[in-house]
């Protein structure tokens, strides 16, 4: 343990030579640290975002075979699987527990019209909501990368 004394000294006094010293603001600190689940304004607003989401896609006559035949048990999984996944992908404490993305979609026969038609439904969503642009594009970014996994499976 003496050997080891030192040695931790050393690595102690080399991570504050090169730490750097707060020099922003602690209000604006807090407003740079608040997650895009925070700002959206938490559970409650990404569940009834995702639940007008759903209503325009279930509600659009292109996306009617997707949700045909969907057991009213089956549209309330779904519904959880988007309001966690949403959840989970904005920063906030929800866990997604459905399949990944690829194998969700798999079959399903989704065009690149679907995609940007749910493009649309979604951002007409966060319009009604009035999400500031800037959190608006941070979510549409976020689903962004999720296109690959769900177009042509």
């Amino acid at each position: 343990m003496k050997r080891l004394t030192p040695f931790l000294y050393l690595t102690l006094a080399a991570f504050a030579a090169v730490t750097p010293i707060c020099t922003v603001a602690p209000q604006a600190f807090a407003q740079q640290q608040k997650t895009l689940y925070s700002r959206l304004g938490g559970y409650d607003a990404i569940a009834a975002v995702s639940d007008d989401f759903l209503g325009r896609l279930a509600g659009d006559p292109q996306f009617k075979h997707f949700f045909g035949g969907l057991s009213a048990d089956s549209q309330k999984r779904l519904r959880q699987h988007v309001v966690d996944f949403l959840c989970g992908a904005t920063g906030g404490p929800c866990i997604y527990t459905g399949r990944d993305m690829k194998t969700a979609h798999t079959g399903l026969g989704i065009t690149e019209a679907d995609w940007n038609a749910s493009v649309n439904h979604l951002i007409a969503t966060l319009d009604k909501f009035k999400v500031p642009a800037k959190e608006k594009d941070e979510v549409v970014a976020a689903i962004g990368g999720l296109k690959g996994d769900i177009v042509g499976r």
